[in-house]
């Protein structure tokens, strides 16, 4: 197994009490401990909760309102369509990726979400990402061809299904 030789980026709960130190997540610490146990070299970035970068940070709860939308004219697909232009202008200013030139833990988190908003959408709603948004389809398409995402990866007929509940009540 090959060691990783540059240290991982962790973005963990800043503490609201001290600065510069870590908050009381103890999801983060689950992943910290983690590291720590299995000696990986890690630069922990602190994130303020009150403050937190917006990153695409509302695409997955407005990709949800408009799969969950019975009504076409309660603006959830409008919703998505301008958190996406805000995510297309970002990506064409700062890309490829979310930090700028290299994969960062904010474009780890943001790929699978894309990736169900994709397929889950295609399927119930017939709906794609328009090509109005070349940075965000770029961008996906990036994250998507990437062999750690293909490796891990939920078959599209699963995704599917786990969304099935949300779409039908």
């Amino acid at each position: 197994m090959a060691v990783a030789t540059d240290p991982l980026e962790v973005c963990v709960k800043a503490s609201s009490t001290s600065p510069n130190r870590l908050g009381d997540c103890p999801f983060c610490q689950r992943v910290l401990l983690t590291i720590e146990e299995k000696h990986l070299p890690y630069d922990m970035k602190l994130v303020d909760l009150g403050n937190k970068p917006e990153c695409g940070s509302k695409i997955f709860s407005t990709f949800i309102g408009f799969l969950k939308s019975k009504d076409p004219s309660d603006g959830s697909q409008q919703a998505l369509l301008n958190e996406l232009n805000s995510f297309n202008d970002y990506i064409k200013e700062n890309g490829p990726f979310i930090n700028g030139g290299k994969v960062s833990a904010a474009d780890l988190s943001l790929g699978p979400k894309l990736y169900h908003l994709e397929i889950a959408l295609g399927h119930y709603k017939n709906w794609s990402v328009a090509d109005s948004l070349p940075h965000v389809k770029s961008y996906m398409k990036t994250i998507f061809s990437m062999d750690s995402f293909i490796k891990t990866r939920a078959l599209p007929d699963d995704v599917i299904v786990g969304w099935r509940p949300k779409v039908f009540g």
